[in-house]
């Protein structure tokens, strides 16, 4: 497991995401780096930039309805 990883790991931990959500964080950053075929810690707001169009094109992002308690 690399430092960054673990990081990431620990910190959502720390801030109590479910299992589901950390599980779709890292692959989502998996996702990421696989797709510029780098390692995440070597990308930045560039490679966010030209790679938000592509990941909302292929469907990855879903979209997320807050409850209605949540709703003002």
């Amino acid at each position: 497991m690399t430092h960054l990883r673990k990081t990431m790991l620990e910190e959502l931990q720390r801030r109590n995401f479910s299992g589901h959500t950390i599980r779709y964080y890292i692959r989502t950053v998996e996702d990421f780096a696989r797709h510029f075929n780098c390692p995440p810690d070597c990308l930045g707001p560039r490679h966010i930039r030209e790679y938000k169009p592509n990941y909302f094109k292929n469907g990855s992002c879903h979209q997320v309805r807050s409850p209605s308690v949540w709703q003002p």
